[in-house]
């Protein structure tokens, strides 16, 4: 294992961290794709992970970061297009460097009809991944437990004790990032029996968001409830936050679909390939409740 390096790009973010804690920990050497050499490539660095600087869309810079790696973590952020653009150069940098797997994150609603640009997009992103020849596994998460902590569910769970967005009666199992993290080390460090595969993952229990808020609730020992906003006036409310229209687009789309069923179900998945299981939602809020206590802005 000495021998190998593997590259976590997102390595400062939710998945790419985890999977980073989890490569470290079993004393697999590790190289950083990060976009700023901040404080946090700083704490990295300090852990022993290489860190190189670079953009997904700086195809030279793509190739540079691949270089003698062993197997390397793709992910692009959802905020942003230009996804299918940073797949072709990543896997054709891959290609090049003789990369043994990628583990590619894509999503539960990455279909060729899909309503979602962005979810379009990892749908063409994964046939990328195939049509290059470099082995690769693709990860299909349902909705991730973080989607919680984000501004616009974070700070009306603090200050309102209230979980409102356009989820109708829909359900899934919610996922967290650290489980996440833990498949994708677990799948480069024995990449052989997962080449080719594409696994939708799933969190610890299939839940309705009512369901959802009570175990917000219960873990932050006061009352959450749960409303079901209209589309329209969720899609008016993240446009007053000020995020992007590109976002906007996808989001609202995926819960179109989520009111559809398209984010339910459950399998073992997670539990197979790291031998623990996922983290329920009472566990998640329960070591991130200081982010949800009164005051909490977005």
């Amino acid at each position: 294992m000495k021998d190998y390096l593997y590259l976590i790009t997102g390595a400062t973010g939710a998945t790419g961290g985890a999977a980073i804690e989890e490569l470290l920990s079993r004393g697999a050497r590790v190289r950083a794709l990060v976009h700023r050499d901040d404080e946090r490539a700083s704490a990295l660095r300090a852990r022993g992970v290489e860190i190189v600087v670079g953009d997904l869309l700086d195809s030279h810079a793509v190739q540079a970061a691949l270089q003698n790696v062993t197997g390397a973590y793709f992910v692009y952020p959802i905020m942003q297009p230009q996804l299918v653009d940073a797949t072709a150069y990543f896997a054709h940098a891959a290609k090049l460097a003789g990369v043994r797997l990628i583990v590619n994150m894509s999503q539960i609603s990455a279909s060729a009809d899909a309503q979602s640009r962005a979810s379009l997009a990892h749908w063409y992103g994964e046939r990328v991944f195939d049509w290059a020849g470099v082995p690769v596994t693709h990860l299909r998460p349902t909705l991730f437990m973080e989607w919680l902590s984000y501004g616009f569910q974070r700070s009306q769970i603090a200050n309102h004790d209230l979980l409102r967005v356009p989820a109708g009666d829909g359900r899934h199992a919610p996922i967290a990032a650290a489980d996440q993290g833990r498949v994708i080390a677990r799948i480069l460090l024995d990449p052989e029996p997962h080449a080719g595969k594409t696994y939708p993952l799933f969190g610890a229990e299939e839940l309705d968001h009512t369901q959802v808020a009570k175990m917000v609730g219960d873990a932050l020992d006061r009352p959450v409830r749960y409303e079901a906003e209209s589309l329209e006036s969720f899609e008016a409310r993240l446009t007053q936050i000020g995020l992007s229209a590109h976002f906007i687009q996808h989001i609202t789309s995926v819960y179109r679909g989520y009111q559809a069923g398209e984010f339910a179900g459950t399998n073992d998945i997670v539990e197979r390939i790291t031998g623990q299981k996922p983290m329920s939602v009472h566990d998640y809020v329960l070591a991130n409740r200081g982010i949800f206590q009164p005051g909490t802005q977005r």
